[in-house]
């Protein structure tokens, strides 16, 4: 059984007891929401089929990404600027996949 949950705008395919680095989220314990559920042969996708689904994931720790810097000039006008960023991660760990929607 897998899931692909969405989360900080991006979709990630899940299993059971998968870690991943995902953007920030707050608590100890998430629940998330799956975008699209498979479950041997049985396919969940629609919204009324996913109203009750659910994926349970337990936060482990923090993370930093890599740093990316830049450089604006101008020239001429004696015009410069570098900045940098480092994007920060939660680290989450799959619990469980609750697929109890109903068969239509």
């Amino acid at each position: 059984m897998y899931a692909v949950i969405q989360t900080g705008g991006k979709q990630y395919r899940v299993a059971q007891g998968d870690q991943l680095d995902v953007e920030r989220v707050e608590g100890d314990e998430v629940t998330l929401q799956p975008v699209l559920l498979v479950d041997g042969d049985r396919v969940l996708s629609t919204r009324a089929q996913l109203e009750s689904a659910s994926v349970r994931a337990r936060v482990i720790g923090a993370a930093k990404g890599p740093k990316i810097t830049g450089y604006t000039y101008k020239n001429k006008s004696n015009q410069r600027r570098r900045w940098g960023h480092r994007q920060k991660y939660t680290t989450i760990e799959i619990t469980g996949i609750s697929a109890s929607a109903r068969r239509d």
